[in-house]
């Protein structure tokens, strides 16, 4: 799955062009390297994206087409 599409179903970001943005912006990271949207993510990565002074880093636990709200939570697992 695209490193985009995560951010959105995963509901870490609101809109995928919202995570496209901050991926051409360099505000987002896979395993310690900056990171391009259209990267193909996989299990066991991890994510840290910067939201102004704030981040969030968090380990990809579930690769989710299309996911309900109440689910979405259990694509990822919050590290700090």
């Amino acid at each position: 799955m695209r490193l985009d599409k995560f951010l959105k179903n995963s509901r870490i970001i609101k809109r995928r062009t919202v995570a496209k943005d901050a991926c051409e912006q360099g505000r987002v990271e896979v395993n310690g390297k900056p990171a391009k949207p259209g990267l193909e993510l996989k299990v066991d990565d991890i994510i840290k994206v910067t939201f102004g002074t704030n981040e969030l880093t968090v380990r990809v636990i579930a690769l989710i087409d299309s996911c309900k709200k109440d689910d979405a939570e259990k694509m990822y697992e919050i590290i700090n």
